[in-house]
């Protein structure tokens, strides 16, 4: 008899998302169990608790979830569970802190799909600033461009030096070389996007970030992705069911929020689902542990706009 899958759902935040319980279930475990207000120091014990209850055959129908808001701690979290597994006591991790993993994932393989489709261009060397890089999306979004070889500008809307400590903590990480640069007014967001190519926007939901004057006067701007769904957007006159379609009166490609979630729907659903020993991605049979966080959501996202 096939033993019951389970999910163990870990945050360090106060409560587990009905977000991400919602997609657990959809993707086909029988159960999930929430562990909140975890702190980095407990992750080892909890890990172990869930992998030495099972035989070695049941570890493979268990997966943990890392949540919370924190890029940074998510990744820590990861590392310290999988560190306190050992084979064949091992299960699959997949760390996705408020779905900014899978929503950063899906916004640059969108973007990275349009700059193909309509430039038959990629991502290295393009310019890209990104407003609301203080928050998880928009710091997971910087990570995974730069990687992808884009010459990454994190714009400030508040403090530049609470940014530039970040950034400086992201380029020693993961050997990126990400600019920080002061957006705490309008005249200098017009200058930033007169050098940029690719405009991101992940602002708290209902803030404005860019106006259509300012998208007008960019003449070097080829594309702006933006994840926010609540009026008003992020950034004026890209619709949020926008995929690929030049914004009005421009020569600008606009990505909104909505055709970004569905991708990020997908990655996360697919994700999910690789962590299930019964799951067959890419025709083979998943019985090994997968760990699962930003790159792993965005070659997920890649492949799913590629079919």
């Amino acid at each position: 008899m096939e033993k019951t899958s389970i999910l163990h759902l870990i945050t360090p935040a106060k409560n587990a998302s009905p977000f991400d319980v919602n997609m657990a279930f959809d993707a086909g475990f029988d159960k999930i169990m929430p562990y909140t207000n975890v702190l980095l120091g407990e992750v080892a014990a909890l890990t172990q608790d869930a992998i030495f209850s099972r035989s070695p055959s049941g570890v493979k129908r268990e997966a943990l979830f890392i949540g919370g808001r924190d890029i940074d701690v998510a990744m820590q979290m990861l590392e310290a569970s999988k560190q306190a597994m050992f084979a064949p006591f091992a299960c699959s991790i997949f760390a996705d802190p408020s779905g900014a993993f899978t929503t950063a994932a899906a916004m640059v393989a969108k973007v990275e799909f349009h700059l193909h489709k309509h430039f038959d261009e990629n991502l290295s060397g393009k310019s890209i600033s990104i407003f609301g890089a203080g928050g998880p999306v928009g710091g997971c979004a910087a990570i995974i461009a730069a990687k992808q070889g884009a010459k990454v500008r994190l714009v400030a809307h508040h403090s530049v030096a609470e940014l530039a400590q970040k950034a400086q903590v992201w380029n020693v990480k993961y050997q990126l070389n990400l600019q920080v640069v002061d957006g705490t007014n309008e005249s200098n967001k017009e200058a930033i996007l007169a050098n940029t190519d690719i405009a991101l926007c992940a602002a708290a939901a209902g803030v404005r970030v860019l106006s259509a004057s300012q998208i007008a006067h960019a003449g070097q701007l080829k594309m702006i992705a933006d994840v926010n769904a609540v009026a008003p957007t992020g950034a004026e006159g890209v619709d949020v069911m926008a995929d690929g379609v030049a914004i009005e009166s421009t020569n600008v490609i606009g990505i909104g929020a909505l055709a970004i979630g569905n991708l990020k729907y997908a990655t996360q659903h697919n994700l999910l689902k690789q962590m299930l020993a019964t799951h067959k991605f890419n025709g083979e049979l998943n019985d090994k542990p997968c760990y699962l966080e930003f790159m792993a959501a965005f070659e997920m996202a890649q492949h799913l706009t590629r079919v």
